[in-house]
């Protein structure tokens, strides 16, 4: 069976049940097998038992190594705007190498705390905070 997927704010699919994990998807996740009827992912049973056997889209290690990696490129390379690059918020890179320029460096002290609040937040809230929120740049 083929499904579709709504993820931040645009429709994605046909695809077949594996390739739903290759997205940032939970059990709330709006899942269609035709496009047009939307249903929460837990009333499809197939899927939330799959949902169980692959942990979701991001494994917890995947989702802390890129929480690890993240931090820590804001910490040391933050005036740069590494990390928004890495997390795919190209425009977010662009505006903190910006930023860094016009404040000759002071928004790198701006990046370092970011980083610092990265590696505390727990998985749930790095996972909300920065790869699901469409904001350009998100920063505490």
């Amino acid at each position: 069976m083929n499904y579709y997927i709504y993820i931040n704010g645009t429709s994605v699919g046909p695809m077949n049940e594996h390739q739903l994990f290759a997205y940032n998807i939970d059990q709330n996740t709006s899942v269609s097998t035709d496009g047009i009827n939307w249903r929460p992912l837990y009333t499809y049973p197939e899927l939330m038992m799959a949902l169980r056997q692959h942990g979701g889209s991001y494994a917890d290690n995947e989702l802390a190594n890129k929480k690890l990696i993240c931090g820590l490129l804001a910490i040391f390379l933050g005036t740069l705007g590494v990390q928004y690059f890495v997390l795919g918020k190209t425009a977010g890179g662009i505006y903190t190498i910006l930023l860094s320029c016009i404040t000759c460096g002071l928004w790198g002290t701006v990046m370092l705390i970011q980083g610092i609040l990265m590696l505390c937040m727990s998985n749930q809230e790095f996972k909300m905070k920065y790869i699901d929120n469409p904001a350009t740049m998100p920063l505490f």
